[in-house]
């Protein structure tokens, strides 16, 4: 490849357009900045149409990640430092930023289940923090989830700050965005599955209810909670005692309390 040195280059133009929303779901793609993330896509082979650096890429896993990109033959550009920094999303730019395309998870094809036959599926409707669906998709890796399903009006997937938040964990499992919550609930319902909501006032402990079975967990934004869209024929509230002074936790910390227990349940 020619080397880059203007932002009037149409790669370098069609990549800021990336910083929309919009263009990114018509493009089908996204960018990852740093060198933990970008490791972890090309770790777990995710698509990675070119890779673009700056002569400041430096640390201790510099030489590894660049032998990973020369593997796997992804094209690599380094680019001036001040046009390295229009793109940059962060105050403190490490030096790398991958194009990546969208995947094609369909609600539809999704595995029936894990090999237990118990899968566990976490549903987020409505969450806006980006920080907080990151470190949702982050709990369902770590806990073993089989898929993280989005509803319409939450916070945008592939936005800089949610997938920094996931650590990578992205990668890692099938996350599927912009759904319906009534294809949703149907999804559950032709999967078995239960439907575990947190509910402050509810009579039963999270601890005390067998979660071992198939179960998907329902997490909607702190404001108004999940929408009611979600007509299944088993369904379960629970609540997570607090012995403290706290009135609540936020989505994220409550995801990731409710996600251990289903994996302890099942160790």
């Amino acid at each position: 490849m020619e080397p880059i040195t203007s932002s009037r280059n149409p790669l370098i133009k069609n990549i800021k357009r990336l910083s929309r929303r919009k263009q990114r779901e018509k493009d089908r793609k996204f960018l990852i900045e740093g060198a933990r993330i970008v490791a972890e896509a090309v770790q777990s082979g995710w698509p990675l149409e070119l890779v673009l650096t700056s002569p400041g890429f430096s640390g201790p896993d510099r030489e590894q990640l660049t032998g990973l990109l020369r593997a796997r033959a992804i094209k690599t550009v380094e680019l001036p430092p001040a046009l390295f920094n229009e793109l940059a999303e962060t105050e403190s730019p490490q030096g790398i930023i991958a194009l990546a395309a969208m995947p094609g998870w369909r609600l539809e094809k999704l595995a029936a289940g894990d090999r237990s036959g118990s899968p566990v599926i976490v549903v987020v409707d409505g969450v806006q923090d980006p920080g907080n669906l990151g470190t949702i998709i982050r709990s369902a890796d770590a806990f073993g989830a089989d898929a993280v399903l989005l509803t319409r009006g939450t916070v945008d997937l592939y936005n800089p700050k949610t997938l920094r938040s996931t650590m990578g964990s992205i990668f890692h499992l099938p996350v599927l965005h912009n759904l319906e919550a009534g294809d949703v609930a149907l999804f559950l319902d032709s999967r078995g599955l239960t439907l575990l909501v947190g509910d402050p006032g509810a009579p039963n402990a999270l601890s005390g209810i067998d979660l071992r079975g198939p179960v998907a967990l329902l997490l909607g934004s702190e404001a108004r909670g999940p929408g009611g869209e979600y007509a299944v024929r088993r369904r379960v509230t629970v609540t997570i005692p607090m012995p403290g002074r706290a009135e609540s936790l936020n989505v994220g910390v409550a995801a990731s309390i409710m996600l251990y227990e289903i994996s302890r349940q099942r160790s």
